[in-house]
């Protein structure tokens, strides 16, 4: 197998915690470089990649020949120039979510993607997880008749005002940060898109929204979904149907929220629980970009389908302005 030699761009807390490690334990890949100023914060890759080249720019990742593949969890406002100048400059590129702060700023990316025939992705782990894959599964086949609702909440409480999140500036706000999980389940269990947003109700802060309660129409079901980073964490996402509900207890988070479960119950009122409580999401997404980088193989979350939630959200702020 060919391994995919990875890089990151800087050392943010999220990739140290979750997808540093995730490469590491990946098959058929490796971290072999980061991209950070702080030789402090680089220690705690080193920890688990000894052998980790560190790099004091993210240029210095980009020109080093032996990065195939470079995984961008900068600040929501670079995401789009560092993902530009990696294809640029030959790289593979995994990008955190949301790839922009608009729909229409992602089509130049997969113009460029295109162009290049280098896999570029967004990283949105919840599309390798099979408890997700599973729920999808048993909508399509009509496992709870025709689906007439679905309930999504996401929220958590930071009070740390200084953080990132709460920064207009920086590509801040709860919809881009949480409310992709919320939006992007039902796009992914469903296969289908908004026909209209049709309540948003949001509260700001400093630029940024903290609370937002919104829904939609679809064709044949509603949507509504809540989001907030100053309510007690709490996700769940209900998907209910003529004959039957789906509850999904840890979507989106699984494994550390909660044990991933998916609950089914039907029409003659018995709950089935399915469960996978070993699986790691994050590893399972790095192993499927390997795929795709060395096989061509369909990666299960592309950049259109990124396109598709932040066309939503979009249209979440819009109707939200427009009272």
């Amino acid at each position: 197998m060919q391994t995919v030699r990875w890089g990151i761009l800087g050392a943010a807390k999220f990739a140290r915690e979750h997808m540093g490690p995730a490469i590491h334990a990946a098959r058929g890949a490796q971290l072999v470089a980061l991209g950070t100023g702080s030789p402090e914060k680089a220690q705690a890759f080193e920890a688990f990649a000894p052998d980790l080249r560190v790099h004091d720019s993210y240029e210095a990742v980009l020109a080093d020949d032996a990065v195939d593949a470079v995984y961008i969890p900068l600040p929501n406002h670079l995401h789009i120039e560092w993902a530009r100048k990696a294809l640029e400059a030959g790289k593979h590129v995994l990008v955190e979510k949301p790839v922009a702060m608009a729909a229409d700023q992602i089509d130049p990316l997969i113009a460029l993607r295109d162009s290049t025939g280098l896999v570029c992705a967004e990283a949105y782990m919840i599309a390798h997880h099979p408890q997700w894959q599973r729920v999808r599964q048993l909508i399509a086949e009509g496992a709870i008749g025709d689906l007439r609702h679905v309930d999504g909440i996401f929220t958590y409480n930071n009070p740390d005002r200084t953080n990132v999140r709460f920064d207009a500036s920086l590509g801040g706000g709860g919809i881009p940060d949480i409310g992709v999980y919320t939006i992007g389940s039902t796009r992914l269990a469903t296969g289908q898109e908004p026909v209209e947003i049709t309540y948003a109700d949001i509260d700001f802060e400093n630029g940024v929204d903290v609370t937002a309660r919104y829904a939609a129409r679809f064709d044949g079901f509603t949507a509504h979904w809540v989001n907030a980073m100053n309510v007690h964490l709490t996700q769940s996402m209900t998907f209910l149907g003529t004959e039957g509900r789906i509850n999904v207890s840890a979507p989106f988070n699984a494994g550390s929220y909660g044990e991933a479960r998916i609950e089914i119950t039907q029409a003659d009122g018995n709950m089935r629980v399915e469960r996978w409580p070993e699986v790691k999401q994050y590893v399972l997404q790095v192993e499927a970009f390997g795929r795709s980088v060395r096989d061509g193989a369909a990666y299960p979350w592309t950049l259109e389908d990124a396109r598709g939630t932040q066309t939503v959200i979009d249209a979440v702020y819009a109707k939200a302005a427009a009272g």
